[in-house]
């Protein structure tokens, strides 16, 4: 049997009739730019996060161009992220005259090796941005405590793919000065387009970003600095809100495929399967593995019709865009690795018990036979 990789239609059809009213009445007060429903979204995710503002923005990169912007980033300024994430942070550092200074990732796992953090601030660190990668964690409390004697460097998370996972029970987005959200449609909270959110618990820099995003104006018209246009439309904010109360619901059941995996995957060799340090929840936007023969991998899963997807074929300081920063292949061998070993099975809350057994089948029949040890 054929299993998607992942399916928005199904999440659609069993909440049309909650998001249909909801964009209906957008529609009807053409309450199209603000009004109520960003403020109730805005406040809704801050209350579930654990912090004192939202700002609702066009996207998830948008929100982290916008906080790099309040933080008054300035060309030449560092920022310590990870090579091993979507190109995002990287863009956003970049556009404003920033340096990304990248940081390998763990040794068994996915995210920013805080244990090398503290090594990569220098006099022109402005800032150090971890990524939640794939749902998961990265080690808060280790880089929360790398910056802790760094005066002037702010931490940025990046939680696009981890909204509602914690550590301790603490969540994402609230160990930082700013937490960067996007929703994505395949995210764990999906508009029905582009859309994201900021997380601060400081006033000051609440303030700075409702400025920035709307073109540095205050009031209406006059403009005491340059921003940029970041709203986040009625429309998708209308369909956030229809979701919101079924995202605890969504993070279950993709916790509940990725048990079910590690269960059935266990003994095989040549696969690796994700792991997480103890405390942490984590809420798998995707469930991903390492797999050493991931070709033949992969062809036994396209023959099966099984869906499947790589995060990332490529590092960031591999990347051609990327070349003026002076890095080569071999400065982060764990996330050049990582590149060559990652494979996304499907996950996505939707997805039928059938479905998740006819993956796990489909991995096990590729390896069967002895595959080389990682």
């Amino acid at each position: 049997m054929g299993v998607p990789f992942f399916d928005l239609t199904r999440q659609y059809a069993a909440l049309e009739a909650h998001i249909r009213p909801a964009v209906d009445e957008v529609l009807r007060t053409q309450r199209c730019i603000g009004g109520p429903r960003v403020t109730e979204l805005e406040q809704a995710l801050a209350r579930q996060v654990g912090v004192a503002h939202a700002v609702g923005v066009s996207s998830g990169t948008d929100a982290l161009l916008l906080s790099l912007m309040a933080l008054n980033l300035k060309p030449g300024d560092e920022v310590v992220t990870s090579p091993f994430t979507f190109f995002a942070p990287v863009g956003s550092i970049m556009r404003l005259g920033g340096r990304p200074v990248f940081v390998d990732i763990e040794p068994e796992g996915f995210n920013l090796d805080a244990a090398h953090v503290e090594d990569a601030l220098g006099a022109k660190t402005r800032a150090v941005l971890p990524v939640h990668l794939f749902g998961q964690c990265a080690p808060m409390d280790q880089v929360m405590e790398a910056v802790q004697n760094a005066p002037g460097v702010a931490v940025i998370e990046d939680l696009a793919q981890a909204l509602g996972a914690s550590i301790e029970g603490r969540q994402a987005g609230s160990f930082g000065l700013a937490g960067c959200v996007s929703f994505f449609p395949t995210k764990n909270l999906g508009a029905a387009g582009d859309g994201g959110m900021v997380f601060t618990d400081d006033d000051a820099f609440h303030e700075r970003l409702r400025l920035l995003a709307r073109h540095g104006a205050s009031p209406k018209y006059h403009h005491v600095e340059v921003g940029g246009n970041f709203r986040l439309d009625a429309l998708q904010a209308a369909i956030l809100s229809a979701k919101l109360p079924h995202l605890h619901s969504f993070c279950e059941r993709r916790r509940a495929h990725a048990a079910y995996y590690n269960e059935a995957l266990a003994d095989l060799e040549g696969l690796e399967l994700p792991r997480h340090a103890p405390g942490h929840r984590p809420v798998y936007n995707q469930y991903v593995v390492r797999v050493a023969d991931r070709a033949r991998l992969i062809a036994h899963l396209e023959k099966r019709g099984i869906g499947h997807g790589i995060y990332y074929p490529e590092p960031l300081h591999t990347q051609p865009a990327l070349r003026e920063l002076g890095y080569q292949r071999g400065d982060f061998p764990r996330a050049e690795q990582a590149c060559e070993q990652v494979l996304a099975l499907p996950v996505f809350p939707e997805l039928r018990d059938d479905e998740r057994e006819a993956v796990a089948d489909a991995v096990r029949e590729a390896l069967h036979q002895k595959a080389p040890a990682l």
